[in-house]
């Protein structure tokens, strides 16, 4: 009798390890797709030229069309709402949070750095560039790690 029971506390402790196991790999593989995703966001918003600018001879991003692009590949590749939400049937399940969208422009001297001390980011910049840092919440599938927040930071800089 007592070795049953012993072959059942085991199948438990063996099931928490599993559960536990599994709801790790999926959030390193939730990790990666959010930081493509806010890369090619970041990457997005610093193509956007501003071609009256651009007449002139100056390398300058329009903010306005910037946020917008980085907004909509956001939406795209995390599969949300224009709110941030999530769609129904998707993996993540709370609002995607942009905590900063930083556009430098041509008006300041190159290189550039960049500090966010509220989010521990320094990036020096070489020409016109986008900075974005969003937040995402690891949706645990068994609830046995503790829950999981990421700030994922993206930086690019607008290509000649």
């Amino acid at each position: 009798m007592y070795k049953l029971v012993l072959v059942l506390m085991m199948m438990v402790i063996w099931m928490l390890l599993h559960a536990s196991q599994m709801d790790e790999e999926m959030a390193i593989s939730a990790l990666f797709q959010g930081k493509h995703a806010v890369n090619r966001a970041a990457h997005a918003a610093a193509q956007q030229v501003d071609r009256a600018a651009l007449a002139d001879g100056r390398m300058h991003i329009d903010e306005a069309a910037a946020r917008a692009e980085a907004d909509l590949y956001l939406q795209r590749n995390l599969q949300l709402d224009t709110r941030g939400v999530p769609l129904p049937g998707t993996f993540l399940k709370e609002r995607i949070e942009v905590a900063a969208f930083e556009v430098i422009n041509d008006d300041e001297a190159f290189p550039y750095t960049y500090r966010n001390d509220s989010f521990d980011y320094e990036v020096t910049l070489q020409k016109p560039g986008v900075v974005l840092i969003a937040r995402i919440v690891y949706p645990r599938v068994f609830n046995v790690i503790a829950p999981i927040e990421w700030t994922i930071k993206g930086t690019a800089e607008l290509t000649s």
